[in-house]
């Protein structure tokens, strides 16, 4: 019996529809939640949402946010939030070779400073990890519902 499952930001509904089973980056752990989950809200961390339906997986790249549970639904709102389709993978590159330089030139005494530079490099990386599952699908026919 699948659930109601949407993935939001405050720009947009990213995903909207049925699941069998949710895959969360909590800052506790990886949690999975299934039809008729108890009641909870609590907060996300960076990292990979995976939504099955049907035997099809989709993936998401979120930055931290919260996510309620409810028996018969799910809502994510996430900091931010991409599908990974909509990745661009070589801006993602970029991106995580830039905080990365960043980190070797000197690591900052600033704390605030350091910390954005980690938070950079954590969601480049996500963001890449998140997209290669995507290209993996494509050349696994049997995921990809092909």
């Amino acid at each position: 019996m699948p659930f109601r499952c949407e993935i939001v930001t405050q720009e947009r509904v990213v995903f909207s529809g049925e699941a069998d089973y949710v895959s969360l980056p909590g800052t506790e752990g990886v949690m999975g939640v299934l039809p008729n989950h108890s009641a909870m809200l609590t907060s996300l961390a960076f990292g990979e949402v995976m939504v099955r339906s049907r035997g099809q997986e989709e993936f998401f790249a979120v930055g931290g946010g919260f996510v309620e549970i409810q028996p018969d639904h799910i809502t994510v709102l996430a900091d931010s939030a991409e599908q990974a389709e909509e990745i661009d993978v070589e801006r993602a590159q970029r991106a995580r070779e830039h905080a990365e330089q960043m980190m070797k030139e000197g690591v900052p005494t600033d704390p605030v400073h350091y910390q954005q530079i980690q938070i950079a490099l954590q969601k480049a990386q996500i963001r890449m990890d998140v997209a290669r599952k995507r290209q993996h699908r494509r050349t696994m026919p049997h995921l990809s519902g092909e």
